[in-house]
């Protein structure tokens, strides 16, 4: 028995010796890893922290798609649904809520918002090894990705949850770190409550390129009150989570209406606040008052221009380190590179008669047909849009215009019939002309193809049908031309060509040569925020202000700000000048601020999100449709009469007939079911 105790006893004593040594080895920290301490040692250390947020931020840049959500290089159609353009890829399951789009963003917002909040808690112990003018610019960081986080998730999902502490894990026990979605107002105020300590703490110039600045963080803080008003205002959709019985999406009716106005406010102040410091202008280095040329040539110059005073916040890119393929996906057909994308972004005529110069209708749509109902006749494909406001050329590719030096050759097919009593609308099948939905859906149905009706025994269209296959007519003077042009539109067969009869000019680089259309490798900057969307923000705000009853904010009398916000953009534009401040009163003048909007801001990852705050996304109507329904987008056909020698355009729905839904219910996204399923707290959207 003596013998068993001491054997015991000597037993615990090496368990006891090596229980400590195994603690005081365990106590090392681990030398793979970077501790705290080396991370906020001094300015070289943050940069790789900084590096680390950075790489993290939920920036809607050329590495987004509204599919694909962030961090993805393969761009899809931005301007899909939001009605300026239609792409190969682009389709339902993609541009409504689909397949990708759902969650994309959920789980990865929390990695940076983990990093924000570290950051913030733990960077005041360390105070000691850095200026104080450092100090706070490394917090406002901080508060602005967190900012930017919480911004990023609230227009998705409403309420979410507000995860503003470093959660220690295993440390704490799991289930006691469930942090419910708290209710959509409570998370739009936090988004004030952080852009607000960002604008506190960060400097005026950023001291680093690529870092945030107090104007940067406000022109972001206008923007997303600006959507917190308008979903204040707008939003019909509310409902309650079922397990803790918040309300995770909509506001309470009892205080919308307050705090609708307190978001617009707030919206008109940051954007004023830039306005008045007089850092930033719009860009018109090149631009000269009544000469078209100058100024399309000043807008495009302005994206790629690195010392644009209108520039606030770029995303840069280098190649190889960082690059991305913008020009291989959009680049029209004829220029294309050696990877076989091309016109991925082909603007809907529908964005196209938004614009000033245009000849139109009554009912605002291009004017194609005289009086008689016969084609207008233009003795060049680009005199019908010879007067147009230069902006529409600098964002998008109209058919004949010159690109890299080169004719873009945009021409859908060739007629060869008579001419005599003018031509009449080729959308005729069997003789009768239709337009609707229910009518041709390509031209290789209409009668003057298929040499029926009044063209029985006679074709007179001739088309391609692929950027190979060419139905090739003979000229009155003997030459020979291709039924499509070398940059389409070529019908459903082939969607690699302007397919809506145009093709996106915004952000292409025109001096990338063409073995370089590459993916991944393009490398010009993307503007994140610029100043003329400040002065759109301003003038929105203003507006809605004035509706809600109020003259002025701070000083500042509002509609003076939004007419002379409207008026230097249009100026800039080329646009057709107001007539005066009235243009900017009342719901007609929160219409022209949005039409403004969505004209200067289009290919920029902007307005999709605009149709959605305003809520007009589901129910405006499109071409006789709401989105609700399944809506249509149109587009603009060049063809060529080869007996006048004239052009003419057909325009009506677009070829390939995509069609485009979104329920009300949509606005906000689905939250992963896996992250529902195994949370106490999480809801997932009410009714889904």
């Amino acid at each position: 028995m003596k013998t068993k105790s001491i054997f015991l006893i000597i037993a615990m004593a090496g368990v006891a010796v090596s229980f400590f040594s195994c603690k005081k080895f365990l106590d090392i920290p681990p030398q793979n890893i970077v501790q705290e301490q080396d991370l906020f040692a001094n300015n070289d250390a943050m940069k790789l922290y900084m590096s680390r947020m950075y790489s993290q931020m939920p920036f809607e840049d050329f590495k987004y798609s509204p599919a694909r959500q962030f961090f993805d290089d393969w761009l899809v159609t931005p301007g899909t649904n939001e009605g300026s353009s239609l792409g190969r890829d682009a389709g339902e399951a993609m541009t409504s809520e689909g397949w990708a789009r759902n969650g994309a963003y959920w789980g990865r917002a929390f990695n940076l918002l983990r990093d924000a909040n570290t950051l913030l808690e733990n960077l005041p112990n360390y105070k000691a090894n850095f200026s104080d003018a450092e100090y706070n610019d490394y917090i406002g960081e901080a508060y602005f990705a967190r900012a930017m986080v919480f911004y990023a998730l609230a227009k998705r999902y409403g309420g979410v949850p507000l995860v503003t502490r470093v959660l220690q894990y295993p440390e704490n026990d799991a289930a006691a770190l469930e942090v419910p979605r708290s209710t959509e107002e409570e998370t739009w105020n936090q988004v004030l409550a952080d852009f607000d300590k960002a604008v506190e703490n960060l400097p005026e110039t950023s001291p680093v390129k690529g870092y945030s600045n107090k104007y940067v963080a406000l022109g972001f803080k206008s923007e997303a009150m600006l959507f917190a008003g308008s979903v204040a205002k707008y939003n019909r959709t509310t409902g309650f989570g079922q397990k803790t019985k918040v309300r995770v999406i909509g506001f309470d009716p009892g205080t919308a209406a307050a705090a609708s106005k307190k978001y617009f406010t707030e919206a008109f102040k940051a954007a004023e606040q830039i306005i008045v410091s007089g850092k930033y202008s719009l860009y018109k280095k090149n631009w000269a008052a009544n000469n078209k040329e100058a100024q399309y040539q000043n807008m495009v110059d302005m994206f790629f221009d690195a010392s644009s005073p209108e520039n606030i916040y770029t995303k840069d890119y280098s190649w190889p380190d960082l690059a991305h393929g913008y020009d291989a996906y959009n680049i029209p057909r004829q220029l294309m590179g050696g990877n076989g994308y091309s016109a991925g972004n082909c603007p809907t005529l529908d964005f196209v008669e938004l614009f000033d110069g245009i000849a139109k209708n009554p009912d605002g749509t291009i004017k194609v047909l005289d009086a008689n109902g016969k084609y207008i006749l233009f003795d060049k494909i680009t005199d019908i849009f010879a007067n147009a406001e230069p902006r529409l050329r600098a964002n998008v590719i109209l058919p004949g215009d010159i690109f890299k030096g080169e004719v873009i050759d945009i021409r859908r097919g060739i007629f060869t019939g008579s001419v005599a009593g003018g031509i009449a609308p080729l959308r005729t099948v069997n003789g009768a002309t239709n337009y609707s939905i229910g009518g041709p859906q390509t031209y290789n149905q209409v009668d003057a193809y298929t040499a029926k009706g009044a063209f029985a025994g006679k074709k007179s269209l001739f088309l391609s049908q692929n950027g190979t296959t060419h139905e090739v007519v003979t000229l009155p003077d003997g030459t020979k031309m291709n039924g499509g042009g070398k940059s389409g539109p070529f019908g459903t067969s082939d969607m690699t060509a302007a397919f809506t009869g145009f093709t996106v000019r915004k952000w292409l680089n025109p001096d990338l040569p063409q073995e370089l259309v590459l993916e991944g490798r393009s490398e010009q900057s993307f503007i994140l925020m610029r100043y003329a969307e400040v002065l759109l923000n301003a003038a929105e705000a203003a507006s809605e202000l004035s509706l809600a009853g109020e003259s002025s904010v701070d000083g500042h009398d509002l509609l003076p700000v939004a007419y002379e916000a409207i008026r230097d953009i249009r100026e800039r534009a080329g646009a057709d000048p107001l007539s005066g401040p009235g243009d900017v009163d009342g719901q007609s003048g929160l219409m022209l601020i949005r039409k403004e909007r969505r004209k200067e801001l289009a290919f920029e990852n902007k307005i999709l999100w605009d149709i959605r705050r305003w809520r007009t996304q589901h129910s405006d109507r499109l071409n006789g449709f709401t989105q609700s329904d399944g809506a249509y987008y149109r587009g603009l056909y060049p063809f060529y009469s080869s007996v006048a020698n004239k052009y003419f355009f057909d325009a009506g729905f677009e070829e390939a007939r995509k069609r485009f839904r979104i329920t009300e219910q949509e606005y906000y996204f689905l939250i992963p079911g896996g992250e529902v399923a195994k949370s106490p707290v999480i809801d997932q959207q009410p009714g889904r």
